[in-house]
């Protein structure tokens, strides 16, 4: 159990129309969310956070995730650097999504931990279709700021 308690939700009409932040957490405690780069609107990535997280990202400023395969909180750019500062928290109509803009800091001012500046670096091929697997091809969108090998070492 979190100690960690946002408002509980309460009727329709005010989670959609009024004015406190109610997040819809799932079942396993998690709430997506997308993260934009202030400065152009490009998404970056997205991930989840819980109600730690979320708690810890409003505190701090700095975006902080629930790592589901790590099973604890990830503070956006500890390990690389490129931290993301947030700027504004938004959460969608019937708060079960939220969206985050953020000042990506760091010498790669990159979100991917694969070295390119969002995560969303490829694209579906135009002529995919689902019937053929064959033409489900993605092509490259972008190019990798850093090297992943020398700024994630295993520690």
């Amino acid at each position: 159990m979190s100690s960690f308690v946002f408002p509980a939700r309460t009727a329709t009409a005010e989670i959609e129309l009024g004015t406190t932040l109610q997040p819809k957490f799932d079942a396993d405690g998690l709430i997506p969310c997308i993260t934009q780069d202030v400065a152009t609107g490009e998404v970056v990535m997205f991930a989840f956070m819980n109600a730690e997280s979320l708690a810890h990202t409003l505190a701090t400023k700095k975006a902080t995730y629930w790592s589901r395969s790590r099973k604890k909180l990830w503070v956006k750019g500890e390990e690389s650097g490129n931290v993301q500062l947030v700027r504004e928290l938004r959460t969608d109509c019937d708060q079960d999504v939220l969206l985050i803009n953020v000042e990506q800091t760091g010498a790669a001012n990159a979100s991917c931990h694969n070295g390119y500046k969002s995560c969303f670096y490829r694209k579906l091929a135009d002529g995919a279709r689902a019937d053929d697997a064959a033409s489900l091809k993605l092509e490259f969108t972008a190019r990798p700021l850093f090297d992943p090998a020398t700024v994630y070492k295993k520690k």
